[in-house]
């Protein structure tokens, strides 16, 4: 364990970029975690990549049509929309896919007091109908938004949101303004228990600090999570399901 803690310490010190992959969760019963996998020591590059190889499952492409690749793409930091192609790109990667069914995106971060509007969620729903353009996406959907603020959104989009979820847990039931319009316009409730902040800044560099405490962890910011979920789509089975994460070294 220290020979690997001082490897990827010293990997870590020269790198600008950390991505993060846990491959199928699922698998990690009869596995052992190992970071980094894809460099050698003698090797310093700039862009690490962090994988638990052995869990890495891509989708067999004579299956593909049978199974639902579904993502939620969790802003942490704030950094510019490109964020969004990176993400999706990665996943697209990662499983072996040329597009995923339905990218849902958390609400953006935004200051203590702030009210979350059209202005905050425009970067990145633009980056989203790009990639639905593209055809790197089906659908778009969003999280956790009132009323006014998905009308708001869906006037103003091009591409429209095909779905929203809400949290239970903060309202109890459906806002009634909520469910008319969303039935007017066709756009599905889902219903979801994420924490209002998956994660932060301070909750991963006290994580990555008691993996390799020779770090400066206090350098590196994590800027999005991934979440995704494969299913069968006949049997409603999850076949796969994983994170995946990008932080940069802070500008000094």
């Amino acid at each position: 364990m220290g020979t690997d803690s001082r490897a990827a310490g010293a990997l870590l010190a020269r790198a600008s970029t950390l991505h993060l992959q846990t491959g199928n969760l699922l698998n990690w019963g009869r596995l052992r975690k190992k970071c980094p996998s894809t460099h050698s020591e003698e090797e310093f590059p700039d862009v690490l990549e962090c994988t638990v190889s052995h869990a890495v499952e891509k989708i067999n492409p004579d299956e593909r049509e049978e199974m639902k690749v579904s993502a939620k793409l969790f802003i942490v930091g704030s950094n510019s929309s490109s964020s969004t192609k990176s993400a999706v790109d990665m996943a697209c990667s990662v499983l072996g896919v040329a597009q995923l069914d339905s990218v849902i995106i958390a609400s953006p971060p935004v200051e203590d007091g702030v009210h979350l509007s059209l202005e905050h969620l425009q970067p990145y729903w633009e980056e989203l109908q790009d990639l639905v353009q593209s055809k790197k996406i089906v659908a778009i959907g969003t999280s956790d938004l009132d009323k006014t603020q998905l009308e708001q959104l869906y006037q103003w989009a091009q591409v429209k949101p095909n779905s929203n979820q809400v949290n239970l847990a903060s309202c109890c039931v459906m806002p009634p303004d909520l469910t008319a319009f969303a039935k007017q316009f066709d756009i599905q409730l889902l219903t979801h228990n994420d924490p209002k902040e998956l994660l932060s800044e301070a909750s991963f560099q006290e994580a990555l600090q008691e993996s390799i405490p020779d770090i400066e962890a206090h350098e590196w910011v994590p800027l999005w999570l991934l979440r995704y979920s494969v299913i069968v789509k006949s049997r409603g089975i999850i076949k796969s399901k994983g994170y995946i994460l990008q932080a940069k070294r802070k500008s000094s």
